[in-house]
């Protein structure tokens, strides 16, 4: 069975084939051999699941793009993914603690777009 690292992109066959836990799983298995000691690892696993997701979409999915780019500004895929991540976040918490519970696609990939490097290495997500 292949293994997960975020440093390489998961094969697509292999990642599409497992089910939601097996994905999870496979991540905190990675952080735990790796010797990553993150505050709450379901919660990290798990945003690292969905960034996964969404780049197993293929290369046309507007995250690819954004992994991309934080790649060439010299971030890691483990950081870059981290750094998609706290968007994701970010999102996730406006869409349940906004004023009306209502974030749109668009306001997500907007905020993809605005994700840099330098942004994310000064702290401005929060984990940088």
């Amino acid at each position: 069975m292949q293994e997960y690292t975020p440093m390489v992109d998961p094969d697509p066959q292999w990642w599409h084939a497992l089910d939601e836990y097996e994905r999870i799983a496979a991540v905190l298995e990675y952080h735990e051999e790796a010797g990553i000691d993150v505050p709450d690892q379901h919660t990290h696993a798990l945003l690292h699941v969905v960034v996964e997701n969404q780049l197993a979409m293929g290369k046309e999915a507007p995250t690819e793009t954004v992994l991309r780019r934080l790649i060439d500004e010299n971030l890691d895929r483990h950081d870059a993914i981290h750094a998609i991540a706290c968007v994701v976040a970010n999102h996730m918490h406006e869409m349940l603690h906004g004023d009306n519970g209502v974030v749109s696609s668009d306001d997500y990939y907007a905020a993809l777009k605005q994700l840099t490097a330098e942004k994310w290495l000064s702290g401005e997500y929060g984990d940088g």
